[in-house]
Order: C-alpha cells, then structure tokens, then sequence
C-alpha cells in the first residue's frame, strides 16, 4: 500500500483552538472568546484564553513537527489577530506572529498551508450581523487580501474556509458553536454569505498571484439504513442536499441544486441570493479539502425528532445512533466510507484534486495509544482505497497535532498526537505520532 510519489504528508491545527495569546499583540475578540466565557456553553468553561500557548511555544510546535517529518502544516490565521475589529486597518503585530510562523516552518522544510477562516469570526461583524448579513462576505475578502499580501511571497496554499457547514449550521442553526444562536433562516443565509465569501476571496487571491486556492468541507458519506428502502433513499437524498450538495454544487457543478432551494424556501424567501453571486462562488479552486471522521445513517420515518437545528425541516428523518466501535466522542468507526465518499467525490465532481484536511479520533490517553493507531491505519488504508480506485487525493493531513481546546467539548477531548499537559503545558509524542512518522518515511503502511 505504497502512496504515490509527491504525496503530502501533514498535520493540521486551528487558531483559537491553540494559538491562546487571547489579549496579546493587539488581539480583538472573535465569537469563539464571547461564547466560551459564557456560563454553561462550553463544558467545565473552559475557554481559548490559553490553549495550547502556540503562540509563545511555536518554536517547539514547529520543532516537534520537524521531528515527526511532517512535510506540511495546515493552520488558520486569527481574523480578530490580524483585523481586531474585523475591517480597517490590519493589526501589524498580528501579521507579525504568523510572519514568524511561516518563516519557521519554512527553515524546518516544512510547507505553510494557511487556512484564512476557521469559525472564529471578529466579535465586532457578530454585532454587525455575522454571516447572515452579507457584508460580512465583502469583510471577509478584504481580510483575505491582507493576509496575502503580507504571507503571499512564502506561502503557496490558500484555503479560505474551514467546514462552513458547521459555522452556519451549528453556530446559527443548532447554537451549540458559536455565535450560538438558533435561527434556521440565519443558518441558510449564512451558508450562502459563507459561499459568497469563499468566491471572493478566492477571486482576490488568484487576483494576488496564489498558487494554490482551495477551500475544505466536511461532507457526509450519508448512508440509508436500508437500501432497499424508498422512505430511506428519499432520506438521504434531503440530508444530502443540506450537508453536501448546497455547498458542493454551487462550487463545482454551476449552482445551486433545485430541490435544495425548495427546501430553503421553507424556512426564507432567496432574496439573500443575488445575480452573479452563484458565478462568484463557482470561482474555480485548485484543491478541495476534505475533512471527514464518522459515516452518517437516516431513515425515513414519520415522526422522527430529525436534526434538529443542524439539519433544519428534517423532522421526518431519523437519524440512526452509531452502531459497532466508536471514539471518544461516541463517533461511529467506519473507514470503508471514506472511500465510499472519496469515490463519490471523483465521480460526481471530476477533475478536482482532493486532499484529507483532517481526519483522526479523540481517544482516552490513560493507556496505550493503540485506538488512535488502529483509526488512523484504518482511514489511511481507506484513502489508499480510493487512490487505486481513481480518485485523485494529495495529501493527509491528520487532525491534530496537538491536543486541543475542542469547541463546546472545552479540554475534555483529546484528539492530537501530540500530548499536552495543559497545567504545566509539556509536550510529548503519543505512540500515534510514532507510528505516523514511520508511515511518512516509508510512504507506505505497514503490512
């Protein structure tokens, strides 16, 4: 199971879930800051104020990276870092940071992947309106432009969003992220200002001279419980069409899907959709990011409790638990559907290089890292899969290298493998980080 020759091998992270720092250089407060110090949103209140201290130890960071022969590193930069207030002026000490990130990363021969937005949005455009107003998009091209400017000479690999399905979803739908709110017409709008933003900034990139423009996603392989059930395969097509398809298609296949738009329509008139804005968002990308960590399950059944806010108008759908292994989090363990994803992918959006953006599994590290091994084997051979079944995938990179501030779980999750003591903030490699060091060297997996 030898990987193709070129292919990267990486880790990734996300700012507010390690960089801490949260008052320094000049640092505004993004949404993620007012929802963690809220009672009672995030567990035990826990809070991003320090995390995992990148920001004062990326020097280590970068050497650990450097030990386990990472050849990439994906990670986001701080929009209220760089604009505390979300628009104006650029913050210079907070371009500073990741001028020095960059430059570190790049003397270890490590390639700088930066990810423009990974849902901590500037407090200041939340009051504004956030993502169901439309300037934020606007907002958010300008602040793609900054960063370029000054990042663009060493860094090749652009990515402007991180899984907006759940910055729209969870943090305007569900309300369990931030901003925390729970408005199904909030969500839709924001999926398509989150959209409107990616083609933006993409224009703006490409505009600037970027190498590489991507953008990554996390899509559901959704699965029927019964095969042979109409109910159930009507069941996937609707789950399908909010998790996947409203992102999918008006980025790669020309718009966005018919029945999808009826579904919207349920819950807001389209207003918020303007001429031009699809052709904006289909801006072509050179890179697809794929994040993926557990299958999903429905079925049609009257009178199901459906999604709830995550998956709004699907009250007829259930949605099954996980069944067999799972993780730490209580995720279903099913590597074969990421490659059943993977192919779906290549078949239904060809001619886009894929790369794994994340992938990995929060575990207890009381003992012996063998979960994390077995998880991550498992998908590695699943993209192997897929490779030999036609899709073009790049790269993985494993989520994460550091264990982290995980969302509304706090520090209770650890999903690096890198450990972290969080007291003392001491750093040490699991098994897993090991053993994925060795699976670098060989570019191949173990038999």
């Amino acid at each position: 199971m030898r990987f193709p020759d070129g292919f990267v091998w990486g880790a990734a992270t996300a700012a507010y879930q390690i960089e801490g720092a949260a008052r320094d250089g000049g640092r505004g407060p993004s949404i993620w800051d007012t929802f963690s110090r809220t009672p009672g949103r995030v567990a035990a209140g826990h809070t991003g104020d320090v995390a995992c201290d990148h920001y004062h130890r990326y020097p280590e960071d970068v050497a650990l990276m450097a030990s386990l022969g990472l050849r990439a590193y994906r990670f986001s930069v701080s929009w209220p870092r760089v604009q505390p207030d979300g628009s104006g002026p650029v913050n210079p000490r907070g371009l500073d940071f990741y001028d020095r990130l960059v430059d570190a990363l790049l003397a270890a021969g490590i390639d700088p992947l930066v990810t423009l937005y990974h849902w901590d949005l500037p407090q200041s455009l939340e009051d504004n309106g956030g993502w169901p107003a439309r300037d934020t998009a606007y907002r958010f091209a300008d602040y793609a432009t900054a960063v370029y400017r000054r990042l663009g000479d060493r860094v090749r690999g652009w990515t402007t969003l991180n899984e907006p399905w759940c910055a729209a979803y969870l943090g305007y739908g569900s309300g369990v992220h931030a901003p925390g709110r729970q408005d199904a017409a909030a969500a839709f709008r924001s999926v398509h200002h989150l959209l409107l933003a990616h083609g933006l900034a993409a224009t703006a990139l490409r505009a600037g001279g970027a190498g590489s423009v991507a953008i990554t996603l996390n899509p559901a392989a959704v699965l029927p419980a019964d095969p042979a059930s109409e109910a159930d395969a009507h069941a996937v097509s609707v789950v399908d069409g909010l998790h996947n398809r409203v992102f999918l298609d008006p980025l790669l296949a020309g718009g966005y899907p018919p029945d999808v738009l009826s579904h919207i329509a349920r819950f807001t008139d389209l207003s918020h959709v303007q001429e031009g804005d699809e052709k904006t968002i289909g801006a072509p990308i050179d890179m697809l990011g794929v994040n993926y960590y557990s299958p999903t399950y429905v079925a049609g059944r009257p009178g199901a409790a459906g999604g709830g806010g995550a998956y709004p108008g699907t009250e007829d759908i259930h949605f099954l638990p996980p069944s067999g292994p799972v993780t730490g989090m209580g995720w279903q363990i099913e590597p074969s559907a990421l490659t059943t994803l993977l192919l779906r992918l290549h078949t239904d959006y060809p001619g886009t290089p894929l790369m794994i953006t994340e992938n990995g599994a929060a575990f207890d590290d009381a003992g012996p890292d063998h979960d994390r091994i077995s998880y991550l084997d498992g998908h590695l051979r699943a993209v192997w899969a897929a490779i030999a079944g036609g899709a073009d995938v790049r790269g993985y990179l494993v989520w994460s290298l550091l264990d982290n501030f995980e969302w509304h779980d706090g520090y209770a999750k650890r999903f690096g493998v890198i450990h972290v003591d969080y007291e003392t903030q001491r750093r040490t490699p699991k098994q897993s980080a090991m053993w994925y060091r060795g699976v670098i060297t060989a570019n191949t997996l173990p038999t």
